[in-house]
């Protein structure tokens, strides 16, 4: 199993090499070079398995020979092993053929931690067998640095540092990535938005000075690892539905585009999925991409669903790749043209898009609409995330069942939701501490030059 850059000028690598690497270095994505597929009696085969078990069969072509299977095994069963709950990623029927998929009971009570907690897993475990180290840079909305803090806390091969928008995230998001207290952890509040904080970390993997000096490695869903975590779930919420037998379809609350472009990947695997919806919040460039045919930046305002407060949606370009006939040169060429501000769309590749997404969008106000409605009507408290899935998926709602992505626990975002239902959610009891942990965390200028000067003095102090 080979993976190559969405760009087309970079090194072909294997599954560990791609994961350890992160971004190529012609500032592509890495992506299979084939996708693997599975058999209608593979999938139905899934039927009743553990998660762990389920995750094992999804995954492991894709892996190659960089883990046995008893390795890899093991490695998805740490992974999992500290959810708090026995499906890992539970199915509740909110209407006839309404489904929510709840993504939040993990360490840190949000979808990131499917993804985070198997990728800190494999990297200790092929960092620990190479006996190397590599400091990892991140840069989250608000749940990636937390799930990523968590899952890379306190391993000996790690040093982790997370760029998030000062300001800009939830406390309780804030509070998860500042409270822990190891060594090889590092909160870095940064004067921007995401935007800002991704382009810097873009800026580092393409400094090949800096990044060869200190070991770059990254977590953002920009690595491939990240993905494949996630193509799972579609398939066990999907057979517990009925596939390979009838088709699914989904609707994803997006911003970087990972999570569902996940999906996408399972539908080529051959999971009968019927519609892939991109659901948006104010911020709605996807939306706005998919109606009109041009990707143009329009600046990020800031909202109750901060985690999609996003107009730079790094995986996109992975699905670009795709319905470009897999051309780097042409998706190099759109990502230069990004840079000032916009690009367009070829009839050809957007057909392509059209025919697998359809998408849609919420307003603050709709938002606020449906977790009130989701609450008196049937006692269920979305976070604002959820509930933008939510209020799309309704749209788009037919004879297909449809999975609506629920991303995170409301309690990671309890003013949005007390002001909409009435009532404060509360954190779960092992987390019901957290507000009251001093916090350790750094703040940063928007300027490249301090955050790697910064960086390389904590290593070299550690």
């Amino acid at each position: 199993m080979k993976y190559i850059s969405t760009r087309g000028n970079a090194p072909d690598l294997t599954f560990e090499e791609a994961m350890l690497t992160g971004l190529a270095r012609d500032g592509g994505l890495y992506v299979p070079e084939t996708v693997p597929t599975m058999t209608p009696d593979q999938i139905a085969a899934l039927a009743g398995l553990s998660y762990e078990e389920a995750a094992f069969h999804v995954m492991r072509p894709f892996v190659g020979d960089a883990f046995t299977d008893d390795e890899f095994r093991g490695i998805i069963a740490r992974a999992y092993a500290g959810f708090r709950h026995e499906a890992r990623a539970p199915l509740v029927q909110l209407a006839p053929n309404h489904f929510l998929l709840e993504l939040f009971h993990g360490p840190t009570l949000a979808f990131k931690d499917f993804a985070m907690q198997l990728i800190g897993q494999l990297f200790q475990f092929s960092l620990a067998r190479r006996d190397e180290r590599v400091t990892i840079v991140g840069a989250t909305s608000g749940d990636t640095g937390s799930a990523a803090i968590e899952a890379f806390r306190g391993l000996d091969n790690v040093d982790v540092f997370i760029l998030f928008p000062d300001g800009r995230v939830s406390d309780i998001q804030r509070k998860q990535m500042t409270t822990p207290d190891d060594a090889n952890v590092h909160a870095l509040a940064l004067d921007g938005d995401f935007d800002d904080c991704q382009a810097a970390l873009k800026d580092m993997f393409n400094d090949f000075d800096f990044r060869d000096g200190v070991r770059l490695a990254g977590v953002n869903s920009i690595n491939w690892a990240r993905v494949l975590a996630q193509v799972v779930y579609y398939f066990t919420s999907a057979v517990s539905l009925g596939a390979p037998y009838r088709k699914v379809s989904f609707t994803v609350p997006t911003g970087n585009f990972g999570d569902i472009f996940a999906g996408y990947i399972a539908k080529k695997m051959g999971l009968p999925i019927d519609q892939l919806v991109i659901a948006t919040n104010q911020n709605d460039i996807l939306h706005r991409t998919m109606e009109t045919g041009a990707y143009t930046k329009e600046g990020v305002t800031p909202s109750i669903s901060p985690s999609m407060d996003i107009q730079v949606s790094s995986n996109f370009e992975r699905a670009l790749f795709d319905a470009y006939g897999r051309d780097g040169a042409a998706v190099a060429q759109l990502m230069d043209e990004l840079k000032q501000g916009s690009f367009a769309i070829s009839q050809g590749a957007m057909e392509g898009l059209r025919e697998t997404f359809a998408s849609g969008r919420a307003s603050e106000g709709e938002t606020m609409a449906t977790i009130t409605r989701g609450y008196t009507a049937a006692g269920q408290v979305y976070c604002p995330h959820t509930a933008v899935g939510v209020k799309v998926a309704e749209e788009h709602l037919g004879a297909t069942p449809m999975v609506t992505l629920s991303t995170a626990h409301p309690a990671k975002f309890p003013d949005a939701v007390e002001k909409a239902m009435g009532q404060r959610p509360g954190l779960p009891p092992h987390m019901a501490d957290m507000m009251d942990k001093p916090e350790r965390v750094t703040r940063v200028p928007n300027d490249l030059g301090a955050l790697q000067t910064l960086i390389k003095d904590r290593i070299a102090n550690r």
